[in-house]
């Protein structure tokens, strides 16, 4: 008697960037929404803002100082919008199923695509609120156009149909927004001027947002290159990210050496290095993922303690 054989049904193809349907998961509460928050990423919108703010005090320049509440609230609002911006464009691309990381709302199905996305565009309207009132109050009208850049910046890294962080280019885009802009702009909007203190501040901060990225983007280099994401550690391979991120570590305390030359507390910020060189030393000789999330950890830290104790050198 013949065997009967089950009939097969043919492969289903899916159509090159669409999404795959993300499994069944249970709603996402609110500690899901705080977590797709990414909190541990929150230090690179505090950091520069109390930097830029210590810069112009520095000088004991008049200026309202009130403003960089307001700074610091488009700051983390932008970060927590770029944060949930990524996790509905990574998720409907299909580019989180490679992910080795924490799950993320879209892709794992804990919400619905609409919905982050909502909550996405929600944070950057009130970061754009806040923004738009550091406007009226400064009559510093240029401002809007730096504000719609960021908000364009923040989506356009894994949104639209060419992300630039699928190209390579994000911690560039790091560098400037979270550094740069963030801290001279914070300083600017204060005094209405950007001091020589700013502009170290900017390059030292900007260093270390951008390798944050560098080491996360490292983590996931394989699984990026397997979903097509040419981040910048695809492009350079896992040697030249670990040898850039020990460089973009290294430049801020550079700079500390200088500022330390005329603001004598800052050589205290050396103690960071009790934060930064264990980063450094995992992401150079990491085998596991886990290891590289424990340097990324490290170095949001960095991030934080860097900014506060600089800023706070700087004012005293």
């Amino acid at each position: 008697m013949a065997k009967a054989s089950a009939t097969r049904r043919p492969p289903v193809r899916r159509r090159p960037g669409a999404p795959a349907k993300a499994a069944a998961a249970r709603p996402a509460g609110v500690r899901g929404w705080i977590g797709a928050s990414r909190p541990r990423t929150l230090p690179l919108a505090i950091a520069p803002v109390a930097l830029g703010t210590g810069a112009v005090w520095a000088q004991r320049l008049p200026g309202q100082y009130w403003l960089a509440f307001l700074a610091l609230a488009v700051a983390l609002l932008l970060q927590i919008g770029v944060n949930f911006a990524n996790d509905y464009s990574d998720g409907v691309r299909g580019t989180d199923r490679y992910r080795v990381g924490p799950a993320r709302l879209t892709a794992s199905g804990a919400a619905k695509p609409r919905t982050v996305l909502a909550a996405a565009i929600v944070c950057f309207a009130l970061a754009a609120v806040a923004g738009l009132v550091i406007v009226i109050v400064t009559r510093q009208w240029w401002l809007l156009a730096v504000g719609a850049a960021a908000i364009a910046a923040a989506w356009f890294y894994t949104g639209g149909k060419r992300p630039y962080g699928y190209a390579g280019f994000g911690e560039i885009a790091v560098f400037l927004f979270f550094g740069v802009a963030a801290t001279a702009g914070t300083s600017f909007v204060i005094a209405g001027v950007v001091t020589a203190e700013s502009w170290f501040c900017s390059l030292a901060i900007g260093c270390i947002a951008s390798a944050v990225l560098v080491v996360n983007n490292l983590r996931d280099i394989e699984q990026d290159a397997a979903a097509g994401k040419r981040t910048l550690s695809v492009r350079i391979g896992a040697t030249g990210s670990r040898i850039l991120f020990g460089v973009l570590m290294g430049i801020p305390f550079l700079v500390v050496g200088y500022l330390a030359i005329f603001y004598p507390l800052a050589s205290l910020v050396f103690l960071v290095l009790l934060l930064a060189a264990p980063a450094v030393l995992i992401t150079a000789t990491a085998k596991t993922a886990r290891e590289l999330i424990l340097a990324l950890s490290l170095t949001g830290l960095t991030a934080l303690v860097y900014g506060l104790g600089l800023a706070a050198a700087l004012s005293f």
